[in-house]
């Protein structure tokens, strides 16, 4: 009897342990936090950049400029999605009061729906950036080719597994779902 009850506070104690090791993920969460500010030093450089050469550069080049800066909102958006829905998803809740002006779907995210987020995020950052390279191109050699080639490729696989995953993740919710009487009557 006293066996078994200490084997029951070890393993209280293992899960006690296991379940506070979740707070390892906390400095990662707020490491992105501090990167959000080396992302905004980049997009203040680049809008510095591309509001004083504004007067001498031609349309390409402000077009280039401006697309960069949606390439940086997209990447800032994406850590903001991932810090706080990834904290509150692994970490802990986040305390919301009802006047807080917080986004509509924190607290909302689950981890599929954080994967489709982040894959449909990456796909728009991939698009930015290879409309980036289209734009810029002047002369095409056969080097620029192979680069530009590979950009298609690598951007195609990224909408390839962004819509495998939500196809994935419906099958896998359909099965959760339990028949209605119409899908019943219909053969669905």
């Amino acid at each position: 009897m006293a066996e078994k009850t200490f084997m029951k506070r070890v393993e209280i104690g293992a899960e006690r342990w296991l379940f506070a090791s979740r707070w390892l993920l906390a400095p990662f969460y707020f490491g992105l936090a501090v990167s959000l500010v080396v992302l905004l030093i980049k997009f203040m450089m680049e809008l510095s950049h591309l509001a004083v050469g504004a007067f001498n550069s031609t349309e390409s080049d402000v077009i280039l400029g401006l697309l960069t800066l949606v390439d940086l909102t997209l990447t800032g958006s994406l850590l903001i999605i991932v810090i706080f829905s990834g904290y509150e998803n692994f970490v802990s809740k986040m305390d919301h009061s009802p006047d807080d002006d917080r986004p509509a779907w924190m607290g909302t995210i689950d981890f599929s729906a954080l994967k489709l987020k982040m894959l449909s995020s990456i796909v728009a950052i991939s698009a930015v950036q290879l409309l980036r390279q289209f734009m810029s191109l002047s002369t095409v050699t056969p080097e620029r080719e192979k680069e530009l080639m590979w950009l298609v490729i690598i951007h195609v696989v990224f909408v390839v597994s962004s819509v495998l995953l939500a196809l994935s993740d419906r099958i896998a919710s359909g099965h959760d779902e339990p028949a209605t009487e119409t899908t019943r009557s219909n053969g669905h």
